[in-house]
């Protein structure tokens, strides 16, 4: 599979079988996070990996518990695999993904965001590439904005000054796995030079 390839065929997965994400697969796809573009090449973001499903599913509802929905733009997603957005009835912001890894970066680094979900986008690729399914999940700084939020961040030795910037959820797809829709056309432009 090229990367191209993966880039088209991986899919946001929102439905997952309880079965663990291998120790082995799991260090791999930290690894392609690490490997992420950075600004500056400054390597400051930090990767946790949650492997207790009881933890990921407890931060996985106070992901969901601040979440603003005036904010939307549009409010469909996916027959197939839906999200908080399509059925205010969900619960966990990770749906059930038996592992959840938090990207954590400095909260005053201009390109601290965009660090991490080059970061995450990455991670996505590298577990599609092993057959996991994956989907990267924002509102992280609301959902460690709580008491528990921050005594993770302490027991994890994160340093003062970060902050959580958002999450990959990891796991099996439980039912198919979804064709990619078509592209919307309209979306690119190329700019030659003027003659």
């Amino acid at each position: 599979m090229t990367v191209q390839e993966a880039i088209i065929r991986r899919r946001s997965i929102r439905k997952y079988q309880a079965r663990q994400v291998p120790r082995e697969d799991l260090e791999a796809i930290l690894a392609a996070g690490l490997y992420a573009p950075n600004a500056g090449g400054g390597q400051r973001s930090i990767l946790c990996a949650i492997r207790d499903p009881e933890l990921a599913a407890r931060l996985g509802r106070l992901n969901l518990a601040r979440f603003d929905r005036s904010h939307l733009e549009g409010n469909y997603v996916s027959s197939e695999q839906p999200s908080a957005i399509d059925d205010p009835s969900i619960r966990s912001g990770f749906y059930g993904a038996p592992t959840v890894c938090v990207i954590f970066g400095p909260e005053r680094f201009l390109y601290s965001v965009p660090d991490a979900f080059c970061c995450a986008s990455s991670m996505a690729l590298a577990a599609y590439e092993r057959g996991i399914a994956s989907c990267i999940v924002a509102r992280a700084e609301e959902t460690f904005d709580t008491p528990l939020g921050r005594s993770l961040m302490q027991e994890w030795d994160i340093p003062e000054g970060y902050t959580a910037r958002c999450f990959v959820t990891l796991g099996y797809v439980e039912g198919p796995y979804p064709q990619p829709k078509p592209r919307r056309p309209g979306r690119t432009r190329i700019i030659e030079p003027k003659e």
